[in-house]
């Protein structure tokens, strides 16, 4: 588990569904290739709606850290890639139905022209902490 904090003389996560800094407690980092919203059949889930496409991300994400003995609160950090302006209320707000409040990872978000396939709109490269006494070696 990290431990996130914000400042009074900085500007603020308010719910967005992170935090300004995160303190990495001991464990085993875990770094995650970018995930996108392919099934385990890489057929696109949600074409065209970006909100089925982050749940999906988040399942997958949630199965590749499960595998190694950890869970979505094991994420310390997570890159978010999406291919327009509009799209990140709704990546924030579902990131905040699937991230602990309080203990949501830090966050940088770009903005990009496209991504590896024309359908997909996000795409999110989270790096977690799992505690050595949960951690399962792949």
């Amino acid at each position: 588990m990290q431990i996130g904090f914000e400042v009074d003389d900085v500007w603020r996560a308010r719910g967005r569904g992170f935090q300004m800094g995160a303190v990495q407690q001991d464990g085993i980092v875990i770094h995650l290739t970018g995930q996108v919203s392919w099934s385990a059949n890489e057929e696109i889930v949600g074409k065209g709606d970006v909100e089925v496409q982050t749940r999906q991300i988040f399942s997958n994400i949630s199965k590749l850290l499960r595998r190694v003995g950890g869970d979505l609160s094991d994420i310390v950090a997570i890159t978010t890639y999406f291919t327009d302006r509009s799209q990140l209320p709704i990546i924030q707000k579902v990131r905040t139905e699937y991230l602990t409040a309080g203990q949501e990872p830090v966050s940088t978000s770009v903005m990009v022209a496209g991504l590896g396939h024309e359908d997909f709109l996000v795409e999110l490269t989270p790096i977690a902490v799992i505690p050595k006494q949960r951690f399962v070696n792949p």
